[in-house]
């Protein structure tokens, strides 16, 4: 990955949705440039997915799980990371080991979702954090 790379991510950060001739534009190169090098950036695993974030009211929190000491994090992250509902999962440092980044309906659901992360085997403790705002750059 080069500097021309993490121009192109730095922009697509901000809105995945902005056309690669915009991209091309910004950054001095052609958009087939850009397109290739977007596509060889999945292809790599640089860019994992697109998402969206919305505005509609949803509920969204952190639920940040400490698991024993003798598991496999990566396992119990993989799990979560399917759930519906789930956005992100993160393995972290820390008192706590994973933290999953939920965006749901209902306040309830975020309760199911943390029974549900509590009725894992090898959950140790919880601590749910709902979040409050988010602040983006506007584009």
């Amino acid at each position: 990955m080069d500097g021309t790379d993490a121009e192109i991510l730095e922009i697509l950060k901000r809105d995945a949705r902005t056309p690669f001739t915009e991209v091309a534009e910004e950054i001095g190169a052609s958009e087939g440039t850009v397109r290739n090098r977007v596509q060889k950036l999945e292809d790599e695993g640089v860019i994992r997915r697109f998402t969206v974030s919305t505005s509609v009211g949803n509920v969204r929190a952190m639920i940040e799980i400490e698991v024993d000491i003798d598991v496999e994090t990566s396992e119990v992250s993989g799990e979560i990371a399917g759930w519906e509902g789930v956005d992100f999962v993160w393995e972290v440092s820390g008192e706590e080991d994973i933290v999953a980044v939920v965006d749901v309906a209902s306040t309830t659901e975020v309760n199911d979702l943390v029974t549900r992360v509590r009725k894992l085997d090898h959950t140790v403790d919880t601590e749910t954090r709902l979040i409050l705002d988010e602040k983006i750059e506007d584009t």
